[in-house]
């Protein structure tokens, strides 16, 4: 079992290597959002009933994916940990979750660290900690010069473009601007101008992983024109040649961008 475990690893390294040469000078996404999907399936997959072990070990895959979009040139990634329908899942669960995306956000902003942190989400439905937490995280890494890395905590993709239009309209009733002014004027741009990424490009690739083949409400307004690449594997197990693949795939593709 030994040796057949040492030849495989050493032929997917081959194959990882034969697909970073490929990648060179390939076109590269600027940001790329992932649902990391199937951490509670890997636990009970291997046997364990406290899902949380899943939980954690999809945690700790996080840096070593943003180490990978940092060899790749990517300048945005965005991660969706938990949605506004995770927040009714069953406790210890929940608390268990919201404790590692903590953790995650702690990590991500400590010494030594290049990436630029931000929340993204709904704020109002999370526990005060974990805003705490991670309002702390993003004004600790504000000033990084590194790629900046979106943790949609509490996000969901609906939710997103209310809140969106509801700033617009706050915006524009404290101009002074009437209902009827604003409906001849309104645009895409000014609804984007409001979104939780604003200021950033739209997300060129979103990567799923876990074998679904849905968006679960993620980014709905941002991923109009994005590529999607969808893999059987569980996020724990998600490796650096999983990725490459994702990035071999999307170099591969031609956007028309609705042409």
């Amino acid at each position: 079992m030994g040796v057949r475990r040492r030849v495989r690893d050493a032929l997917i390294q081959v194959y990882e290597r034969r697909l970073a040469r490929a990648l060179v000078d390939a076109d590269v996404p600027r940001h790329v959002g992932v649902i990391m999907d199937g951490n509670r399936r890997w636990a009970r997959a291997i046997g364990l009933e406290d899902v949380a072990h899943g939980h954690r070990r999809g945690a700790d895959k996080i840096a070593d994916l943003l180490s990978w979009c940092d060899d790749a040139g990517v300048q945005v990634v965005t991660l969706f940990m938990l949605s506004t329908d995770n927040l009714r899942r069953p406790e210890p669960e929940l608390s268990a979750l919201l404790r590692i995306i903590e953790g995650v956000a702690v990590d991500l902003s400590r010494p030594g660290r290049r990436w630029r942190v931000r929340q993204m989400g709904a704020p109002e439905l999370l526990p005060p900690e974990t805003v705490t937490v991670l309002k702390q995280a993003e004004e600790d890494t504000c000033d990084r010069a590194g790629a900046t890395v979106n943790l949609a905590v509490g996000y969901g993709g609906r939710r997103e473009i209310a809140d969106a239009v509801r700033s617009l309209l706050a915006e524009h009733a404290e101009r002074g601007t009437s209902l009827a002014e604003l409906v001849e004027v309104l645009d895409v741009e000014h609804i984007a101008d409001h979104l939780y990424t604003r200021g950033q490009p739209d997300p060129d690739l979103v990567i799923r992983t876990s074998g679904e083949q849905r968006m679960s409400g993620f980014l709905l307004w941002q991923t109009a024109n994005a590529e999607f690449h969808f893999t059987d594997v569980y996020w724990p197990d998600f490796r650096r040649v999983d990725f490459l693949r994702a990035l071999r795939d999307y170099s591969a593709r031609h956007r028309r961008f609705g042409e």
